[in-house]
């Protein structure tokens, strides 16, 4: 299997829905940072690659025809270097609306301390 389409968005832009689409046009499985929580052996991969380091991106997204959200959004130039036939969908939302958005969700969850 190879990366297909590489989800340019941040969250809280339909990455979600464009997951469930993706995956019901026929590129599924999508990978999605929800999957993080499925795969905890991932992080070490994604931390590698944000620290600069080279690595496989087949052994960690070999299995997916699609990647959207965060991490892999972070990472959609170089996925597109190492897909080149994979194609690029940027989801966009209203900047306030986005931050509102996310404000609410993944910023309270970052501020809540750790119990």
């Amino acid at each position: 299997m190879s990366l297909q389409v590489i989800g340019a968005g941040l969250g809280r832009t339909g990455t979600l829905s464009l997951k469930a689409a993706l995956e019901q046009l026929g590129f599924g499985p999508c990978y999605h940072m929800t999957r993080i929580f499925e795969h905890v052996e991932h992080g070490p991969m994604w931390q590698q690659f944000a620290a600069g380091e080279r690595g496989d991106w087949d052994s960690l997204l070999g299995d997916y025809n699609a990647a959207v959200d965060w991490p892999a959004s972070y990472f959609w130039r170089e996925l597109a270097a190492f897909y080149p036939q994979a194609k690029v969908i940027l989801t966009v939302r209203d900047a306030a609306r986005w931050f509102n958005s996310i404000d609410n969700t993944l910023f309270r969850f970052m501020r809540s301390p750790v119990t």
